[in-house]
């Protein structure tokens, strides 16, 4: 499959840091990024307290595959049920052209949450297994002062810029109505790999926010120049990788795709761990757990993540 073959496929299915960022029990679970490649950091075991703080994002994020409608109202059933008192700003993407998202705020956490749909394994995957994946550099109207030797995943920049204005011109909303200081941008799956940069979009255009990103299942988004402008940025990023999820080890760093530090990997056993440095190699980890698409299971991709699968 051709990389416009791919692109067919996704305009089909949705054309495809500082410890002070998280709350105390979760800003303690993940180590800061250090702008390196590789970490000599001990792997490390989150404790039952500082799981059970992802559990609010876990269901942000899973909320993101509902439509604009009942996001808007927050009436999508038991997501939405799981954080009550969220006030939202504003919901859009047609589920098709551009991935659905949304915009709230909440009061608990003192944050503005921006989600973005994902999208199921079948659909993703031939968009990141194709050899003929195109690179870009990020649109300098968007990603001010970023260099363009700086390169991501056509398809999911292409995906972030559709709904990068109105996500941003909600927040501003948000941060005006509700006098908030942070803002955290969750997804799963594609809709953790748009998450990603418009992380990196919001902390360049408001830039007094404190920013972070918390994603779950997320492909290899750039290359080595994006996962190190990531990690150098003060951008708090969490990646959680469920199992032996194939998702996350494409597309393959053979074709020059890396993640930055932040990965948080769940085991067997259901314990998590926290791998620091870039696609770090202990069998303990992602890539070391999962060598090969052919060692890995799809159906790990929507987890449960300490109980919670991702889906309306």
């Amino acid at each position: 499959m051709g990389f416009s073959s791919s692109l067919k496929t996704i305009g089909s299915a949705a054309l495809l840091a500082s410890g002070g960022l998280l709350p105390a029990a979760l800003g303690a679970a993940v180590p800061v990024p250090v702008a390196k490649r590789q970490s000599t950091s001990a792997i490390t075991a989150l404790s039952t307290t500082q799981i059970t703080a992802f559990r609010p994002y876990s269901h942000y994020a899973s909320t993101a595959f509902c439509s604009p409608n009942v996001t808007r109202t927050w009436t999508c059933g038991a997501n939405c049920q799981a954080n009550p008192s969220f006030k939202p700003i504003a919901a859009g993407g047609d589920g098709s052209v551009t991935q659905f998202w949304y915009v709230g705020f909440d009061p608990v956490l003192g944050e503005i949450i921006v989600a973005h749909q994902g999208t199921d394994t079948s659909k993703i995957l031939p968009v990141i297994e194709d050899i003929d994946i195109v690179s870009e550099s990020l649109d300098p109207a968007l990603f001010p002062g970023v260099s363009s030797s700086i390169e991501v995943h056509s398809g999911f920049a292409g995906s972030q810029s559709r709904s990068a204005s109105d996500v941003l011109a909600a927040v501003k909303t948000g941060i005006a109505q509700h006098s908030a200081t942070k803002v955290t941008v969750t997804g799963h799956s594609l809709g953790a790999a748009i998450a990603l940069i418009d992380a990196v979009f919001l902390h360049l255009n408001l830039p007094d926010v404190t920013t972070r990103f918390v994603g779950y299942g997320l492909p290899r988004v750039g290359d080595q120049a994006w996962a190190d402008f990531v990690d150098g940025l003060p951008v708090q990023v969490t990646h959680v990788n469920n199992k032996e999820d194939i998702i996350p080890i494409l597309p393959g760093k053979f074709l020059g795709f890396h993640h930055p530090s932040g990965e948080v990997h769940i085991q067997d056993s259901n314990a998590w761990l926290a791998c620091p440095g870039q696609d770090n190699s202990s069998k303990e980890c992602t890539v070391g757990d999962v060598p090969s698409i052919f060692q890995g299971n799809e159906s790990d991709h929507d987890g449960p993540y300490d109980g919670i699968t991702m889906g309306c």
